[in-house]
């Protein structure tokens, strides 16, 4: 297969989430096939409602500072799926990417053959068994998994991690995780083994309380980063922040988030914590690795910036955990700027509470629909959402469109943020790519119209 006729082939097994806790048998089966590649080196995983992604990237970007040649996998991609693959911060190639892709169908064509498997692996589970033998073949010494949601049956969860990460429980993915916070730390949980650490971040007590229990029963040493750790002398600089942390008697002075948002710091810490227990088993990671490494780890659409005048974010948050940290943010860097917002939601997403939290932030509400099944509408999300009857919201279907209206009406003084979903920052940022989109505004005045 050539790497265009896999990505069809990943186009036919359906949306990213189909499948997604169906089982770990139908992995485990597919990298018995392959050789065991994911036992080839050792591993980190990371799950958590909220900062998965970013607390995974800071972890690798520590380990390539320390020289450590680092995969990193995480989900979903934003504009082309080689963004899932990473060895130190570079895309998997097209040709890698048909190599071990074709060679993951292979080994699912014999298993479905010989009746291993009943049915054919989810688009989740070919990406990951795809993604562990790319990290074998390159020869990694150590990988980062984010995992893809909640965690016990989750493709990741294959592995006998050296470290296990929780970031932090909210409410997300209901349907699949249950309704509350402590079923949903029961399923992120589960990627906790016997006997190995487990670093969490800082959550509330219910979700706490559930994972304390997991590690006493399975005789894990647990590390609570909000406990250990303190972080002094916080500053900021156009909402970038800069810090110190103690973490049980050690000290790490002159740290930089480099990512926008007060939250950041807290995914930092928790990265470090896992960079210094994993220092403490053996790896060597010094403070010069710790500083280095987080102050070049990168991770798109999260408050990204794509234009300064006006200023241009795009962030993907789509819960109300999420939302409720982009509030924060607006608030406290962003006043007292004329904000229009750009938002977009999958129907199964809490479009109430998030709207409740973004859209009084906004002067301008510009409703959009990402080119997925699952998306809302801009109707269905007008029907759902709390809008005040005064609020000025405008209706395009078409992401870059509705981006580049909210530009255009605002002056090079003002904030454009589009948010609510990480399709409409992947469609974004591929209109970008493609030249289907300025970001350099040309005012206009137009009547509201739903």
């Amino acid at each position: 297969m050539n790497y265009e006729e896999c990505l069809s082939y990943l186009r036919d097994l359906g949306h990213e989430l189909r499948g997604v806790l169906f089982r770990l048998e139908a992995t485990t089966a597919i990298l018995a096939r392959l050789g065991d590649p994911h036992r080839q080196y050792p591993t980190a995983i990371v799950a958590g409602t909220n900062g998965k992604g970013s607390t995974s990237a800071m972890l690798a970007s520590i380990f390539g500072a320390a020289g450590y040649r680092t995969g990193l996998y995480t989900s979903p991609q934003l504009v082309r799926v080689n963004e899932r693959i990473l060895v130190g911060g570079g895309e998997i190639s097209d040709e890698d990417f048909a190599s071990v892709f074709s060679e993951v169908r292979r080994a699912v064509d014999s298993l479905l053959a010989a009746g291993v498997l009943e049915s054919r692996p989810s688009f989740f589970e070919f990406l990951t068994a795809a993604a562990f033998l790319h990290f074998a073949r390159a020869r990694v010494n150590f990988a980062v998994l984010e995992v893809g949601m909640g965690g016990r049956l989750d493709a990741t969860n294959v592995t006998d991690p050296r470290v296990a990460v929780i970031t932090n429980v909210d409410l997300d993915h209901q349907e699949f995780l249950g309704n509350t916070r402590a079923a949903i730390a029961r399923e992120k949980a589960g990627v906790i083994k016997s006997g190995r650490p487990v670093v969490v971040g800082r959550m509330e007590a219910e979700g706490l309380d559930v994972i304390r229990q997991q590690c006493a029963e399975l005789g894990s040493p647990l590390i609570e980063t909000a406990s250990l750790g303190r972080v002094h002398n916080l500053r900021t600089h156009q909402g970038r922040y800069e810090f110190d942390f103690a973490l049980d008697g050690e000290f790490f002075p002159g740290l930089t988030s480099p990512l926008l948002g007060r939250f950041q710091v807290e995914n930092a810490a928790t990265a470090i914590t896992a960079a210094w227990e994993l220092r403490r088993q053996g790896y060597a990671i010094g403070q010069s690795a710790i500083l280095e490494g987080l102050r070049h780890a990168t991770w798109p659409g999260r408050l990204e910036i794509a234009a300064e005048r006006p200023l241009v974010l795009l962030d993907g948050a789509h819960n109300p955990a999420g939302a409720r940290e982009i509030g924060a943010f607006v608030r406290e860097h962003l006043a007292p700027r004329i904000l229009r917002l750009v938002y977009a939601s999958m129907r199964d997403k809490a479009i109430d509470e998030i709207s409740g939290i973004l859209f009084p932030l906004a002067a301008e509400i510009y409703l959009t629909q990402p080119n997925q099944s699952r998306a809302a509408t801009p109707e269905e999300i007008l029907t759902a959402a709390q809008v005040d009857p005064a609020a000025r919201v405008f209706s395009e279907a078409d992401p870059a469109k509705a981006l580049q209206r909210a530009i255009n009406a605002s002056s090079p003084e003002d904030v454009v943020l589009a948010v609510g979903s990480l399709f409409l920052v992947g469609e974004i940022k591929r209109a970008l790519r493609n030249g289907e989109l300025s970001l350099r505004g040309q005012r206009e005045q137009a009547a509201p119209r739903v």
